[in-house]
């Protein structure tokens, strides 16, 4: 496991897959900032308000497609080449090799998250917004991440399959529009991507009642665990012959 996740974060060192987890964030934040300071006379609620302008673009858009490219990335170079045949015939499990992407997936998601959160707090601090720094959204954020650990799931599953950058990217678009329809229609809980909204409370600041965030974290884990298992099985499939 070490061995891969060396590997991993080697095949990362002269990529540009920092300017996504930059970019992202960045662009939402001040997408986010203008839309409230043009409003700002219905925003009213401080903090709260310039997080529900920010984490609507980030958290409903921007974070599942940067999630998607992340996992496409951790698998281009190995459908390059033949590379597949090379890294099967490696002394590692296949659930190993899934996991080291895996990991390496949920530390580039973090630190976006991260990064996210420090821009949140300096906007609010520019716009001069009244009162100390919302500790509970960077629980927020802990739980988009969650979140994003069970799309990552899902994506790396797509991306190990497809040998198109671009598919899984279209996918996650795909998915964002269909889980905040179920979202609009109460059933959010029951659709991956639409967990992104609710853990990192994008459209909804109200605390979910006990049986909801139940509901919340027990979804995250069969989807994870569902998602990890499929992608694990097609790198199986993909050991038998198809690499």
């Amino acid at each position: 496991m070490k061995r891969s996740l060396s590997a991993e974060w080697l095949k990362l060192r002269h990529s540009r897959i920092g300017l996504v987890l930059a970019a992202l964030p960045a662009v939402s934040v001040l997408i986010g900032c203008a839309n409230f300071a043009l409003n700002r006379d219905v925003l009213t609620n401080g903090w709260y308000s310039l997080w529900t302008q920010v984490s609507l673009f980030y958290g409903e858009f921007f974070l599942p497609i940067l999630i998607a490219i992340v996992c496409a990335y951790l698998c281009r170079l190995e459908h390059l080449n033949g590379n597949w045949n090379l890294v099967l015939s490696a002394p590692v499990p296949v659930a190993g090799i899934f996991l080291a992407k895996w990991i390496t997936a949920a530390l580039l998601i973090l630190i976006a998250q991260a990064l996210f959160m420090a821009l949140y707090g300096a906007a609010g601090l520019l716009l001069g917004l009244p009162g100390p720094f919302p500790a509970e959204t960077a629980g927020w954020a802990l739980r988009g991440w969650c979140a994003g650990l069970t799309v990552g799931a899902l994506q790396l599953g797509l991306s190990l399959r497809i040998r198109s950058f671009a598919v899984p990217v279209g996918f996650a678009l795909a998915a964002v529009l269909a889980g905040l329809g179920l979202y609009v229609a109460k059933l959010g809980l029951f659709f991956p991507h639409s967990l992104l909204t609710i853990g990192m409370r994008v459209l909804s600041q109200e605390p979910p009642d006990p049986r909801q965030e139940t509901l919340f974290w027990t979804m995250n884990a069969v989807y994870a665990l569902l998602f990890a298992a499929w992608s694990v099985s097609g790198l199986k499939v993909r050991d038998a012959g198809t690499a």
